[in-house]
C-alpha cells in the first residue's frame, strides 16, 4: 500500500520543509511543532517504504496503522495548502491606505492563529502514530524472517499436457525455426531468444513447449526460473547439476566464480540449449550470463521477461532477436475458454454465446486470465445468470475465489517489482475507463499535477514523466496503442484484468473512488481523495450525499453528466478533466475560479464558450486545455497565470500581454487573422521557454495589416528559433491563405526544431533556404509544388529526418525523380501525394536503407517500374492507383504486379491498395481503339 502513500508523503514532507523556510520564519510558536512532524513524517516514511517489500506479510495492526498515517499525511497537506493560500491572500505589500492595512494584519493575524492550532492538533496526531508503532513494536513484528515458502505459480506451465495448450503452435514452430536457422554451417554462432510479455501470456509454457521439442538435438541442457530476488548461487547450482548430470562435491559451499568456472568448462565443447525462465533485472542475468561461455558449436539460449529493456539486454543487436508473445487471437482465446469448461473447444450452447465473449473481451487474449475464469465457471451451472453474475463481479467479489487469488498473486509480481514512484503513477491509471486509449502527454501532465514526478537538479518535469512512462510500457504493465514515426509510444491501453489488480488496489488504499461501470466502490469510510465518474455506463450517477469530497485532489469525468457534483464542493482539487459533457451548461463551471489549487484543466466539452474572467486567479496552473470547445477567446486575466506551461485552445486570438506568460512550453493553436493584434505577435517572441507552437494563418492579400502582422510574426519566430522552439504546425486553411514569407526570411535557421508542419492549400514553390540546415529534424510534412529531382536531394541530405510528408501538385514534367542510395539515410516512413507524377519517382538500389512505410500512388498506365524491390526494410506499403484512362484489366494487372513485388520483400510487408478516379475508367473496347490508334500513328 505504500504506492499510494509515496506521492503525498513526499509532497508534505516538502511542504513542510518549506515552512521551515525563511519566508515562514515568522510563523512564531508552530515552528517547532512543523519541525517534530517533518522529522517524525521522514522516519515514519523510511518505515512505509520497507514494508513495500514485504507487503503480503503485513498484519491486520500494521495495515490499520499505515492507513492512519495515509490519511494523516493527507490532512497535513491540505492544511498546508490552506493556510500557504491565507497568508497570500493577506501579503501586506498588497495594501494600499491604512484602512487596508490594518484589515490585512487582522486577516494575517487571524490565519496564523488558525494554522497554530490546526498544527498542534496535527502535532498530536502524529505523535500518536509514533506512539503506537512503539507500542505495537511494529517494526519487528514486520520483519521478522518468515519460515514460510510461497509455491512458485510457474510450475504448473511446466508440466502443462500438451494436448490442452491451444494457439502455441504458431509462435512455438516460428521460434523453432528462429533458433536453428545457421545449424549445419561451418561456423554455428551462439544465438539468443528473449521472449518478452506481461504476466498471464504464457512466456514459460512456450519457452517450455520449445526446450521440449528441441532438447534431443543438444548435449547439455538446462531449464531454470529465477524470482524476484534471485539466489544467483542456488540458480548456478541448479544449472551445473542440470547440465553435468555427474556429482560435484560440496558444491553448497562453491561461491559463484567456482560456479561460473565449473559450468564454463562443462559447456565449452558442448552443444547446449538453456532456458533462464522469468529473468527480473539485468544484474542477475549479467552473472548468468557468465557462465554461458561462447562457442561456435550452435547453442542456443531462451530467456523469457516482461521487460522490454531486459529482453533487449539479453540479445546482441546482430545476430539475436527479441520475440513479443501475442495475447490469443479470438479463434484461439474461445477454443481454449470452451475447452476448459465443456472438454471441446467446438461446444458452446447457444445462449452463452454472448457473454462468454464480453468475459472473453475482459480476458484480453491473456491464457492465464482465461483458464482461471473458465476454471471458475467449470464449476457452476451453465445458465446465463450463472455466467453474467461471473462476469459483473470479474474484479471485485472473485477476489475470494482461490483461482482468481492465483492469477492476481501473479500478475502482483510485476506491481511489486515497480520502484515505490513507478507504483504510484501506475495506480494512478485506475482513475480512467476500461478499453480507454490513454494519450501520453494527458497522464504525464495530469502525474505533475498531482505532484507524484519529483526531480532533482533541475531537470524537466515532462522530460522525467516520459521516462516514467517508458518504464512502465517496456516492463509490459501498459500496452501501447499508437506508436510514432520515432519509435515512442504516443497512448496507451491498460489491459482489463491489470486494470481490476489497479481498481483493486486503488479501493484498499482510498487512493481513488470509482462510481459507473463495473469498477463502481461505495467503500466510503474515508474522505475521498481522487473521483472517477462512469457516465457512458451508468448516465443517472449520483455521488452519495455522505461522500466526503472536499478533500478530493483529482475529478475525473467521461460522458454526458446531467447532475455533476458543484465544483463549489472541491476545497483542494488539483486536477479537474471533463470529457464529452455535450450538454453542459457553462456556469457549471463559473465555480472552477474558487479552485486554487488546480494545476490540470482539461475540459472537453463542445457546449462552452467562456470561461470566468478570474481565471487568472489560479496562480498554480500549468496546464489548460480548451481544444473541443467554442472557446476562441481566453479571458483578460490569463496573463497572469505565470505557472501556465501548457496552453491548449483551438483557434485562439491571442490575448494582449501573452509575453507574461514565461513558463510557456506549448501554444496551440493560435488563430491570426485581420483582427490579430500586431504587438501580440510581436510578444510571441518573449516566450523564452516555447516549444510547441501551432498557428494558423488566416491573412490574404487584400488585407490592409498584413505586411505587419507578417513581419511581427517573422521576427518572433526568428527569435524562438535561437531559443528552444522543437515544434512548429502552420496551416492555412484559406485557398489564398500564402506563407511565402517562411520562404527566405527565417534567419538564423531554428536550429533546434525537430518537426514542422504544413496545412492545406499552400505550396511552397521551393524548399525553403532554413530546411538545408536542420541537422535535428525528424518530422517533415511539407507542400511543394512542382517536386523537382533538387527538392529530394535537398531533403534527402537531412541527416535525422525519420518521416516525410511530401505533397505536390504536379511533379516536374518530362523528369524521373531518382531516389539514390546516399539519400534518405535514416527515414524510416514516406508518404508521397502527387496527382500528377511527370516520369514518376524510382527508388535506386540501396535507397532509403531504413524506410518501413511506405504510401506513394501510380498512375495504372505506368506500370511498376519504380524499384520498390530495393526497399528491403519495408513493411508497409500503402499504393494508391490513379484510374484515369486505363481499363479494368490495367488496373487488375497493376495490383497483381504489387501484390508480386511486395511478397518478394524480406518483411513481406502488409499491402493496402486504394483506387481514385474509378469513374474515369475507360471501357476495354475504347481502350483498345485508343492503342491501335497510337500504333498506326
Amino acid at each position: 500500500m505504500v504506492s499510494a502513500l509515496a506521492g503525498v508523503m513526499t509532497s508534505v514532507i516538502g511542504k513542510l520543509t518549506v515552512l521551515l523556510g525563511e519566508e515562514y520564519a515568522k510563523l512564531k510558536g508552530v515552528h517547532r511543532e512543523v519541525e517534530f512532524m517533518k522529522d517524525e513524517l521522514s522516519s515514519m516514511n523510511a518505515l512505509l517504504q520497507r514494508l513495500a517489500d514485504v507487503d503480503r506479510d503485513i498484519d491486520v495492526q500494521t495495515k490499520e496503522w499505515r492507513n492512519q498515517v495515509r490519511e494523516m499525511s493527507y490532512d497535513i497537506e491540505d492544511c498546508i495548502d490552506d493556510f500557504m493560500k491565507s497568508l497570500g491572500q493577506t501579503d501586506m505589500s498588497k495594501a494600499v491606505g491604512l484602512v487596508q492595512s490594518v484589515l490585512q494584519q487582522l486577516n494575517a493575524l487571524r490565519a496564523r492563529h488558525q494554522i497554530s492550532s490546526q498544527i498542534q492538533g496535527l502535532k498530536a496526531r502524529v505523535e500518536n502514530a509514533s506512539k503506537r508503532r512503539m507500542r505495537y513494536k511494529l517494526d519487528e513484528r514486520t520483519f521478522e524472517t518468515s519460515t514460510s515458502r510461497a509455491i512458485d505459480p510457474r510450475l504448473p506451465s511446466l508440466y502443462a499436457e500438451p494436448d490442452g495448450l491451444v494457439g502455441i503452435d504458431q509462435p512455438r514452430d516460428e521460434l523453432i525455426k528462429c533458433l536453428m536457422e545457421g545449424v549445419g554451417a561451418s561456423v554455428q554462432r551462439l544465438k539468443v531468444i528473449s521472449i518478452v510479455g506481461f504476466g498471464g501470456l504464457g512466456k514459460t509454457t512456450l519457452a517450455n513447449e520449445v526446450y521440449c521439442k528441441l532438447e534431443g538435438q543438444f548435449q547439455c541442457r538446462a531449464f531454470v526460473s529465477l524470482s524476484q530476488q534471485p539466489d544467483v548461487n542456488k540458480i548456478l547450482r541448479n544449472i551445473l547439476s542440470q547440465v553435468c548430470p555427474q556429482e560435484f562435491p560440496s558444491t553448497d559451499i562453491w561461491d559463484e566464480g567456482k560456479l561460473i568456472d565449473a559450468i564454463r568448462d562443462v559447456l565449452k565443447n558442448k552443444r547446449y540449449l538453456v532456458v533462464i525462465d522469468d529473468i527480473w533485472s539485468t544484474q542477475a542475468w549479467r552473472i548468468i550470463k557468465c557462465s554461458l561461455c561462447v562457442n561456435d558449436l550452435g547453442s542456443r539460449i531462451i530467456t523469457t521477461t516482461r521487460s522490454i529493456d531486459i529482453a533487449k539486454s539479453c540479445c546482441s543487436p546482430h545476430h539475436d532477436r527479441v520475440y513479443e508473445i501475442m495475447p490469443l487471437t479470438t479463434a484461439n482465446s474461445k477454443s481454449l475458454f470452451f475447452k476448459r469448461i465443456f472438454g471441446s473447444g467446438d461446444i458452446c450452447p447457444p445462449r452463452l454465446e454472448e457473454v462468454s465473449s464480453e468475459i472473453l473481451k475482459k480476458c484480453g487474449g491473456s491464457p492465464l486470465a482465461i483458464l482461471t475464469i473458465a476454471g471458475l465457471l467449470a464449476n457452476k451451472g451453465s445458465t446465463n445468470e450463472e455466467w453474467e453474475s461471473v462476469y459483473n463481479s470479474i474484479g471485485s467479489t472473485l477476489e475470494k475465489d482461490p483461482g482468481v487469488e492465483e492469477m492476481r498473486r501473479i500478475l502482483s509480481f510485476s506491481y511489486d517489482d515497480l520502484p515505490h514512484h513507478l507504483k504510484t503513477c501506475l495506480l494512478y491509471l485506475s482513475v480512467f475507463p476500461e478499453d480507454y486509449e490513454i494519450e501520453k502527454d494527458r497522464l504525464i501532465r495530469r502525474w505533475i499535477a498531482e505532484g507524484f514526478i519529483n526531480t532533482d537538479g533541475g531537470q524537466d518535469l515532462e522530460e522525467v514523466g516520459e521516462c516514467y512512462f517508458n518504464d512502465l510500457i517496456n516492463r509490459s504493465m501498459l500496452q501501447p496503442v499508437k506508436i510514432q514515426y520515432d519509435g515512442r509510444v504516443d497512448s496507451c491501453r491498460v489491459h482489463d484484468m491489470i486494470l481490476d489488480l489497479l481498481t483493486s488496489k486503488s479501493t484498499e488504499e482510498n487512493f481513488a473512488t470509482f462510481f459507473g461501470d463495473q469498477k463502481q466502490k461505495f467503500m466510503l469510510q474515508h474522505k475521498i481523495r481522487r473521483l472517477s465518474l462512469n457516465y457512458y455506463s451508468q448516465e443517472h450517477i449520483m455521488v452519495p450525499s455522505t461522500a466526503i469530497i472536499s478533500h478530493c485532489r483529482s475529478l475525473s469525468i467521461v460522458g454526458y453528466a446531467e447532475k455533476m457534483p458543484s465544483l463549489s464542493k472541491f476545497l483542494f482539487l488539483r486536477v479537474l478533466d471533463i470529457e464529452n459533457g455535450e450538454e453542459m451548461e457553462s456556469n457549471c463551471f463559473e465555480h472552477v475560479r474558487k479552485l486554487f489549487q488546480l494545476k490540470y484543466l482539461r475540459l472537453n466539452v463542445r457546449s462552452i464558450s467562456a470561461l470566468p474572467e478570474q481565471l487568472g486567479e489560479l496562480q498554480h496552473l500549468r496546464t489548460l486545455d480548451m481544444g473541443c470547445t467554442k472557446i476562441r477567446k481566453m479571458p483578460k486575466s490569463i496573463v497572469q497565470l505565470q505557472h501556465l506551461t501548457c496552453l491548449r485552445v483551438s483557434n485562439l486570438e491571442l490575448p494582449k500581454g501573452i509575453g507574461n506568460l514565461q513558463a510557456l512550453q506549448e501554444l496551440s493553436d493560435i488563430k491570426v487573422n485581420r483582427d490579430s493584434l500586431a504587438s501580440c505577435l510581436l510578444e510571441l517572441g518573449n516566450l523564452t521557454k516555447l516549444r510547441i507552437l501551432g498557428l494558423c494563418w488566416c491573412l490574404v492579400d487584400v488585407h490592409s495589416n498584413k505586411e505587419i502582422l507578417m513581419d511581427n510574426l517573422v521576427s518572433s519566430l526568428c527569435r524562438l528559433g535561437r531559443l528552444n522552439l522543437r515544434s512548429l504546425s502552420i496551416q492555412s486553411n484559406y485557398r489564398y491563405s500564402r506563407i511565402d514569407f517562411l520562404l527566405d526570411s527565417w534567419f538564423p535557421s531554428p536550429y533546434l526544431l525537430q518537426k514542422f508542419q504544413m496545412g492545406m492549400f499552400y505550396f511552397f514553390p521551393r524548399v525553403p533556404a532554413w530546411v538545408a540546415s536542420l541537422n535535428k529534424l525528424t518530422y517533415l510534412d511539407i507542400n511543394i509544388d512542382p517536386v523537382e529531382e533538387g527538392a529530394l536531394e535537398i531533403l534527402g541530405d537531412l541527416p535525422a529526418l525519420l518521416f516525410l510528408w511530401l505533397t505536390s501538385r504536379s511533379a516536374a514534367p518530362e523528369q524521373r525523380l531518382i531516389v539514390s542510395s546516399d539519400m534518405f539515410i535514416s527515414l524510416k516512413e514516406f508518404y508521397f501525394t502527387c496527382w500528377s507524377n511527370g516520369e514518376g519517382l524510382i527508388f535506386e538500389s540501396g535507397a532509403m536503407p531504413g524506410l518501413e512505410k511506405l504510401r506513394l500512388p501510380f498512375d495504372a498506365g505506368s506500370g511498376l517500374d519504380f524499384g520498390i524491390q530495393h526497399l528491403s526494410s519495408l513493411r508497409h506499403l500503402a499504393v494508391e492507383i490513379i484510374c484515369i484512362g486505363a481499363t479494368v484489366r490495367d488496373v487488375e494487372a497493376l495490383e497483381e504486379a504489387i501484390r508480386n513485388t511486395a511478397d518478394l520483400l524480406p518483411y513481406h510487408p502488409t499491402l493496402e491498395i486504394r483506387t481514385w478516379d474509378d469513374e474515369h475508367i475507360v471501357k476495354e473496347e475504347q481502350g483498345n481503339a485508343e492503342e491501335e490508334i497510337q500504333a498506326s500513328g
